[in-house]
């Protein structure tokens, strides 16, 4: 069984996103170990200035690369990675799941995105969209591709 795990800048603080984070992992645990690791979002002021923010992203790369399995293959959330269908991202799925590690990472940044180094580190950068979605709504929306994935590889109904 693979090992996924999500590491996420910031905390779910609204019910709704915590209660469909709930769900996903629920329907997840029988497909993947998941691990859902939060790390702090480094405080800005209102209006920072880019270093405030490259400073801010520094800091919480290095949160993220303490974190990070020292096996698994990286997979970063940006907007300039590469856009994935969902039946594109059940068969990259399946390729990782029988990879040599088994162990999926996956970096979700926080309100202003991820580090470019981090970035630059990762084996893998998808796209979920060119649009923008609040971090947090970015969690929910990845584990429940996951879960489609899953369920696209079994065969199952879910994706219809």
């Amino acid at each position: 069984m693979i090992h996924i795990y999500l590491l996420c800048v910031g905390k779910l603080k609204e019910k709704f996103y915590a209660d469909a984070v709930a769900e996903y992992q629920k329907r997840l645990s029988s497909y993947c170990k998941l691990d859902i690791i939060e790390l702090a979002e480094e405080k800005l002021p209102q209006g920072p200035s880019q270093a405030l923010i490259d400073a801010a992203l520094a800091k919480e790369a290095a949160a993220i690369r303490a974190k990070l399995p020292p096996k698994a293959r990286t997979v970063a959330l940006c907007i300039e990675g590469q856009l994935l269908s969902s039946g594109e991202l059940s068969k990259r799925l399946r390729t990782w799941e029988a990879g040599p590690s088994n162990q999926l990472c996956f970096l979700i940044g926080g309100s202003y995105g991820l580090d470019e180094q981090l970035k630059a580190e990762a084996q893998v950068r998808v796209s979920m969209s060119p649009m923008t979605f609040p971090h947090h709504l970015a969690r929910v929306m990845l584990l429940e591709q996951l879960y489609r994935s899953f369920k696209i590889n079994e065969g199952g109904s879910y994706h219809k």
